[in-house]
């Protein structure tokens, strides 16, 4: 994919329903009595690899392309799968499928494609095995592929040394077979999807402060469930409108939960002309549409309580400070070296082709902004939002910037490419 400087952006656009929110919205409806639908559902990869696991468990999903039905088969109606879980790509499916599948009554394979088979697994299995949970790495390194044999699984309150909603998840959906009340606590909040949606589904789901906490064995209802545009997909655009100059977009229907809006208090603090129209609040997600204009930006420090509420925002963050005149200081990012490619690494050694001036450190990026960008040749590691990241460098560098492995963002976003043409004048 080749990609040019670009004159202003303007318009607006409706960007597709949000990932976090798509995958749950499957697993929970198919967990359910009755029938869920799930309207603006997020047709990417990753969520239709959630779709896939619970069809071969035996629950009906309709996908007609603009809503997903689901007719669900209640918290203990899943059959064992005659063949392999494929996850593909998605870490969310690997991680809160695990939670479920702990409890079940059958014993099945997970796994996913080659990166998934080396990001760490033993997060989850640690808690897992401490309820009592039957669940093993088959090489033995704490990846993928898992198998899992459902047993009784037993109550804990855990400790999580990391702020993850993957890993909170998992354990709080393994609570709901548990015998006993399930709590997690975390250093930082991280985004909490699904404790607003179970609630939503008729869990008895409780949060306070950086603990949720989950009873067993609750019946759950289906529900109609309208997903808000994803945030993590929004940050694209509100990054490229603030600095290609001259832009103005309309970013309709974003969800604005304040577990992930960290960007939006970033680019504030940075000095982007961000404003929120429109705010409403449709099944405990808040959501607003965007009004974003090109800004002149100066460099801030990223660290601390914000950083899981930005955590998959930091490639393209990243690029939104080279731009920014003076330094920014990201910290405590270190979660970013286990995703889909190690992303610190990759947007130092990226951005630098670029005549970026950006440092790494033990666990995030130091970036000297202010110095104008050239092409380059990008190699976006099949990781899509490094993808997406270097589509907005590449339209505000002088030069043609040209990204390999361009189609990996059908992974999150498979119209990415197109939408972002629209605005172009």
């Amino acid at each position: 994919m080749e990609i040019t400087k670009s004159k202003c952006l303007t318009g607006e656009l409706s960007i597709p329903g949000d990932k976090s929110i798509s995958h749950r919205g499957v697993m929970f409806g198919a967990l359910s009595h009755g029938l869920t639908e799930i309207s603006n559902f997020l047709q990417g990869a990753d969520c239709l690899s959630t779709i896939s696991c619970f069809q071969k468990m035996g629950v009906k999903i309709e996908n007609t392309g603009n809503s997903v039905l689901i007719h669900g088969n209640g918290l203990h109606g899943l059959r064992a799968p005659d063949t392999v879980l494929d996850a593909g790509n998605s870490g969310t499916t690997t991680r809160l499928i695990s939670g479920i599948l702990a409890g079940q009554n059958f014993t099945c394979e997970l796994t996913g494609d080659a990166s998934i088979q080396k990001r760490p697994m033993g997060r989850i299995l640690k808690p897992l095995k401490l309820m009592g949970a039957e669940i093993s790495s088959q090489n033995g390194n704490d990846c993928a592929p898992l198998t899992i044999s459902g047993r009784a699984l037993h109550g804990i309150h855990y400790q999580s040394p990391v702020a993850s909603a993957q890993v909170k998840s998992c354990i709080l959906l393994a609570g709901l077979y548990a015998d006993d009340k399930t709590s997690v606590t975390e250093p930082y909040l991280s985004r909490n999807h699904t404790e607003l949606m179970l609630s939503h589904f008729g869990a008895d789901i409780a949060s306070e402060g950086t603990t949720a906490s989950i009873l067993p064995d609750p019946l759950l209802h289906g529900c109609r469930i309208s997903v808000p545009g994803d945030i993590s997909s929004a940050a694209y655009f509100i990054a490229a409108a603030l600095i290609i100059p001259g832009s103005e977009v309309l970013i309709k229907n974003v969800g604005i939960n304040p577990t992930r809006d960290g960007i939006l208090r970033v680019c504030h603090e940075m000095g982007a002309d961000i404003e929120l129209l429109n705010k409403r609040s449709e099944g405990g997600e808040p959501a607003a549409d965007l009004l974003v204009r090109s800004s002149k930006l100066k460099g801030v420090t990223i660290e601390g309580e914000i950083i899981p509420s930005l955590i998959d925002e930091i490639p393209v963050l990243a690029v939104l400070a080279a731009f920014a005149e003076g330094t920014t200081v990201i910290r405590n990012a270190e979660e970013l070296k286990v995703k889909e490619s190690n992303r610190l690494d990759v947007m130092v050694r990226e951005l630098s082709k670029m005549g970026a001036s950006v440092t790494g450190t033990d666990d995030g990026l130091i970036i000297e902004g202010g110095r104008p960008l050239h092409g380059a040749l990008i190699n976006s590691h099949l990781d899509h939002r490094i993808a997406m990241s270097f589509t907005v460098a590449g339209m505000a560098a002088d030069g043609t910037t040209t990204i390999q492995d361009a189609h990996c963002v059908d992974i999150s976003y498979p119209g990415f490419y197109r939408d972002m043409k629209s605005l172009q004048v």
